[in-house]
């Protein structure tokens, strides 16, 4: 008899909309298991501001032990406007997640992009630009300018924040970026400033090497102010793009006005220990407790997490199922779809649909129209 497959999963849901959403992801993953044979064991355990209100620390050690021993981790949101608008609270909820980053390892982010048909109408860009955009930005995540050695002088007249990179940072996140290229359209586009960089220069340098351990895969390279405008022009040209960390950051956001909502837009960061897979979207408190929060986002972090997990299919049969939703009209309020549904309800109707594909044919829109029934 076959052993059913068993995964940790740790599941920080957060702060503001990310334990709604997170729940969405939840359904899905369970429907996953029964579909696939696999057993998902869940820990739960707390971040953000909820963590700094029952422990002090935004990040608990228990928290933090759970992570590491975790198969991989699912993470809703995190942020409150206790403290996001109290510039002298010295505990925030961000440095939760910039201590995971930094005790987990988590050096690569991983950030899809992808446009819907029945969407490009949200986004502010031309549709005849945007349509067929299928685009990947791997983000170098734990060096460059934010951890570098920063200060002020005495005076504070003047303060200084270093960018410093070592070749094998830039190795293990450039190998990440040709082999997801490998799997996609064989093309690494490196965005650096080389110009005027030393660092950008090592980044060069040393991926033009890397590249040559993939010849099936194209390596073009574009200046960082360049790409920012060619991302806005011309997006269908870009495959994967690899870069640094604080490029990465402000290319990353730039894009995700090409999918309309970033309510669709998941990612991943890959570790040295485990791995994190979150939504892009914050935690939007003004939403929480509404049902209205669009869970797709954390739902295709959860396909993401699937697939890092070998689970291809599983992961395929996600991404299907949120693309039949969407072809069908029907949506949360933020994506003006034909059928508004709840964020509950999108979760419960995307389990449905990974767990029996079939249904798809006998989805009466009709019917999940007047909310009477989903599956006919």
């Amino acid at each position: 008899m076959k052993q059913t497959e068993k995964k940790k999963i740790a599941v920080l849901r957060g702060d503001g909309i990310g334990p709604e959403v997170t729940e969405q992801a939840i359904k899905v993953l369970d429907a996953v298991a029964d579909r696939f044979d696999v057993y998902f064991e869940y820990c739960y355990a707390t971040v953000g501001a909820k963590a700094i209100d029952l422990t002090g620390s935004p990040l608990p050690d228990t928290t933090l032990e759970a992570c590491k021993h975790s198969d991989a981790i699912l993470f809703g949101a995190i942020g409150d406007p206790k403290y996001d608008n109290d510039p002298n609270a010295k505990v925030r909820p961000e440095q939760g997640l910039l201590k995971l980053r930094k005790e987990l390892g988590l050096y690569a982010n991983i950030r899809p992009v992808t446009t819907y048909n029945t969407l490009l109408h949200l986004s502010p860009l031309k549709i005849d630009n945007i349509k067929g955009v299928d685009l990947l930005i791997v983000r170098e995540l734990t060096g460059g300018i934010y951890f570098g050695e920063k200060g002020k002088s005495k005076d504070g007249q003047s303060a200084y924040d270093t960018c410093l990179y070592s070749t094998d940072e830039i190795v293990r996140v450039a190998r990440i970026a040709f082999e997801q290229a490998r799997n996609r359209r064989k093309k690494v586009t490196l965005v650096d400033k080389a110009n005027v960089m030393e660092t950008s220069r090592l980044w060069r340098a040393t991926v033009k090497k890397i590249a040559r351990e993939y010849p099936d895969i194209e390596l073009d390279f574009m200046f960082v102010d360049n790409a920012a405008m060619q991302l806005i022009q011309y997006p269908k040209q870009f495959d994967v793009i690899l870069t640094s960390n604080m490029f990465g950051d402000i290319l990353s956001d730039e894009a995700s006005v090409l999918a309309g909502s970033m309510g669709l837009l998941p990612s991943s960061s890959i570790g040295m220990l485990t791995s994190l897979f979150e939504p892009i979207h914050g935690s939007y408190p003004q939403a929480a407790g509404q049902d209205i929060a669009n869970p797709m986002a954390a739902i295709l972090s959860a396909a993401m997490l699937v697939e890092s997990l070998g689970m291809l299919e599983a992961a395929n049969a996600i991404r299907a199922a949120v693309q039949h939703t969407l072809e069908k009209g029907i949506g949360t309020p933020e994506l003006k779809p034909s059928i508004v549904y709840g964020c509950s309800q999108i979760g419960d109707l995307i389990a449905h649909l990974v767990a029996d594909p079939s249904e798809q044919i006998t989805l009466k829109t009709d019917k999940i129209s007047e909310n009477i029934s989903t599956i006919i």
